[in-house]
């Protein structure tokens, strides 16, 4: 028995020991030397103590292949996913389970829209494309390192033999993806289509208000327009069973990123500037936090790149590449940073740039649509999509002269539209042949002003991205970047819905020229964007409807205009603030409410001191969240079924909406028994849930506890036995609406108020001095989850702590030089 026990004390030692190897391989070489083939002069790689990464070549050629080299060492899963992500390959090593994902790329065709770009980029940018495409390469080729544990847990997910990992059109198709992340109102288009089969217009604008102050866009009555055209299917038709186990949880993201794609709503960011009018150097100071999707490892990679010479538009040498900040993995360039002249920042501007159509399939010729010159044939493209484990999948992915057809691959749209009758294409700007957007940000590496920078971001085509610049000669500027499509006057429906694509005035009309995009000088001595209505009644062009509320613009501008003078100290506090304006405008309500509930008095004594602040530690803001969630639940389900209720929740929260019942006191919403009735209700409701979670202590209650800020990791998030090693959480405060946001998608089974979408990012920068500058993000330069650079930003990141961003930093913690 000894001798068994000592056998398998043996055993285990060595797997661990074992395991403690591969762990200690897997990290990535951060000192010494390395050879690579393909680079041609030696480059040095220095990490300082903030963990930024600095680049320095001799040309901006081995500049770029030293990026794409260090984005694989740090992030090797991160590119393989994401490039499987938009060829629509995942279902060759994760099973049938993600084959939504899938079918939705390939009749996309992401891929192919990259191609056809890549192809009219100038010899410079393909060039930079390749370049970063051989870095990368040559870290797969070489194996300087074993590969991180998620290529071994899913077997074919590395490449094979003499197969690159990557190639420049990747790096097109991911500018792409990030374009159909923040690009549009596709999915608010659907939204009111589905609505308008169950609801009368009148409510369906109710429902979905314009934006406050607005008029409404179109008086199109769109119930009847859709149901006299015979749009929506009359028998129901059952989406496919989710399957059970590890596929299960895989099935479940598949249909969730399906769900989700086009959908602009709720995605935002913050940035504003002051001049030097208003700082106390007497020179601007800029801030910026873009709000994404929180992942582990994060979006963003922190570098700098450096060469003793750029290259213009031609391929002739120009100047020098000086810049650091914000890198995304896939591109060669910093997405949001400075130059030693100049720094900026994006918040997404939230355009119209995407519409839907149906289109009228022939009764007696379903190969045929309608168009204002007659029947045309559809384009189709025959697809494989190869499965694990399952016979090849075939797929006809079908284009009109609009688009793709996306209701072939969002099984949701065709379960209550007759496909039979009408097919769903999309119309989207991102996917025009003439988009240089990587060109754009390549040039904009180099600027050494604000004009220098805007003149490159002239080149920006998607998304459009309202940009904040300063500079050191003292200059600020906004400008929105990007294409934006010309409507006819006779258009009534405006983007807002999908048009009869059969109608020739639905068409788009060309491009709105760049000089007549919105732009703001700073003449009231700053700027500020956080994805509101950026223009004013004047401007002469539709941009949308759907601006996100503006609840966080309003506070930005009030901290900006509460002092005379700013300092990086007052643009940090800002930037990290929790003030929830929009839960203070429904706490009359909720004190208001009578609830003869245990818990209720003790619950509406802390509301009663709620001062407005999501904090984490309180119980105030989960009291009021959950009783928001339940009552939003209570007024809108019962008119719209439980069905669509489900599907169009997660994406949106109808809080203008609910604003609006409320300040009405509906009937038609709140039925016979009345808004105060159903607010006791909710008010109930609540508490019972939140005592579920949290015990029936309510001054032990945290908001915190219920709304901690998960960055999610693919494809592990939802595989219960992994998250704890591959997602990361801490604590976080605020809400959707604080300029701290912390998103939260209260139709989710599992977590309902956990943050999932938040800064990803936060940096100031200085314009007096920008070694001042500062940033910080949600996880940590690694994207391996064993090391202790895989989550260290974590805590700083959730305490409102920032890190310098430097170009000339007090030492180096690594230093790798890589040779020929």
């Amino acid at each position: 028995m000894k001798k068994l026990a000592l056998s398998l004390l043996i055993l285990l030692l060595a797997v661990l020991s074992a395991f403690a190897v591969y762990a200690w391989r897997s990290f990535a070489q951060l000192d010494g030397e390395i050879q690579l083939q393909g680079l041609r002069e030696p480059v040095q790689v220095r990490r300082d103590q903030a963990d930024v990464t600095h680049i320095q070549a001799t040309s901006p050629q081995d500049a770029w292949f030293a990026l794409g080299f260090v984005h694989a060492q740090e992030r090797s899963w991160q590119l393989a996913f994401n490039r499987r992500l938009m060829h629509g390959t995942l279902s060759e090593v994760l099973g049938p389970a993600t084959l939504d994902v899938d079918r939705l790329m390939r009749v996309l065709d992401i891929q192919g829209s990259a191609q056809r770009q890549y192809r009219r980029l100038p010899a410079m940018a393909q060039e930079a494309l390749q370049r970063y495409s051989d870095g990368i390469n040559a870290f797969f080729k070489q194996a300087p390192q074993a590969l991180p544990p998620e290529f071994h847990a899913l077997p074919g997910s590395r490449p094979k033999d003499g197969e690159p990992m990557w190639s420049p059109t990747d790096s097109v198709g991911w500018a792409l993806m990030m374009a159909l992340d923040l690009g549009g109102n596709w999915g608010a288009e659907v939204a009111r289509l589905s609505l308008a089969q169950v609801l009368d217009t009148e409510a369906l604008w109710q429902l979905m208000p314009p934006y406050p102050g607005e008029k409404r866009l179109s008086s199109t009555d769109l119930a009847t327009l859709y149901r006299g055209l015979g749009v929506y299917r009359t028998e129901k038709q059952a989406q496919a069973p989710i399957p059970s186990g590890l596929a299960q949880a895989w099935a479940l993201w598949s249909r969730e990123f399906v769900e989700q794609v086009g959908e602009a709503g709720g995605k935002g960011s913050n940035n504003w500037v002051v001049s030097g009018q208003r700082s106390h150097t007497g020179m601007p100071l800029l801030a910026n936090d873009p709000h994404l999707g929180l992942s582990a490892p994060a979006i963003w990679y922190f570098a700098r790149l450096q060469s003793p010479a750029g290259l213009a538009v031609d391929g002739s040498p120009i100047g020098s590449m000086n810049v650091m900040g914000a890198t995304l993995p896939g591109l060669p360039f910093v997405v949001l940073g400075r130059t030693q002249g100049v720094a900026w920042a994006f918040t997404n501007t939230g355009p119209d740039v995407q519409d839907l159509y149906l289109e009228r399939i022939k009764t007696d010729a379903p190969d045929q649509y309608q168009t204002p010159e007659g029947w045309q044939t559809f384009e189709v493209r025959h697809e494989t999509i190869r499965v694990k484990g399952q016979p090849d999948v075939q797929l006809q992915a079908r284009r009109t002269r609009h688009g793709p057809v996306i209701s072939d691959a969002q099984t949701s749209i065709s379960g209550w539209v007759n496909t039979e009758r009408y097919a769903l294409a999309l119309r989207f700007a991102a996917l025009d042949e003439d988009n240089a957007t990587v060109l754009g940000g390549l040039l904009a590496n180099q600027a050494r002003d604000v004009d220098g920078l805007f003149a490159a971001f002239a080149l920006h085509h998607s998304p459009m991205q309202s940009a904040v610049a300063a500079d050191t000669r003292g200059v600020i500027r906004m400008r929105a970047i990007g294409r934006l499509p010309l409507r006819r006057a006779d258009n009534d429906l405006r983007g807002l819905a999908p048009a009869p694509g059969w109608e020739a005035r639905y068409d788009w009309q060309g491009w709105l020229p760049h000089e007549q995009n919105p732009q703001d000088l700073g003449g009231q001595g700053w700027i500020a964007t956080a994805n509101q209505r950026i223009v004013g009644p004047d401007y002469p062009h539709h941009l949308t409807q759907d601006w996100i509320l503006p609840y966080r613009h309003d506070r930005i501008v009030s901290g900006l205009q509460a002092q005379d003078k700013h300092d990086m100290a007052s643009m940090q506090a800002l930037q990290t603030d929790i003030h929830s304006e929009a839960m203070l405008r429904l706490k009359p309500y909720l004190l208001n409410t009578q609830s003869q509930h245990p818990l209720a008095a003790e619950a509406l004594n802390m509301v009663r001191a709620f001062d407005g602040r999501m904090r984490a530690e309180l119980a105030a803001p989960l009291i009021m969240a959950v009783w928001v969630d339940e009552l939003t639940r209570l007024l809108v389900q019962p008119q719209i079924g439980a069905t669509k209720f489900q599907s169009l929740y997660g994406k949106r929260d109808f809080r203008l909406g609910l604003e609006g019942m409320l300040a009405r006191h509906d009937a038609r919403w709140c039925t016979q028994a009345g808004c105060a009735a159903m607010s006791t209700q909710a008010l109930d409701r609540a508490l019972e849930r939140i005592a579920s979670w949290q015990g029936r202590t309510v001054s032990q209650w945290q908001w915190g506890e219920a709304h901690k800020a998960r960055s999610m990791h693919r494809p592990f998030d939802k595989v219960a036995a992994l998250t704890r090693l591959f997602n990361v959480e801490v604590p976080s405060s605020g809400d959707n609406y604080t300029v701290n946001v912390g998103q939260y998608h209260p139709s989710e089974a599992v977590a309902p108020f956990a943050n999932r979408h938040s800064a990803s990012l936060r940096a100031v920068y200085d314009l007096s001095d920008l070694e001042k500058s500062v940033f910080i993000y949600q996880t940590g330069q690694s994207g391996l989850a064993f090391s202790d650079r895989y989550r260290d930003m974590a805590q700083e990141w959730s305490q409102g702590q920032y890190r310098p961003l430097q170009m000339n930093p007090a030492g180096w913690t690594h230093a790798l030089l890589l040779r020929p």
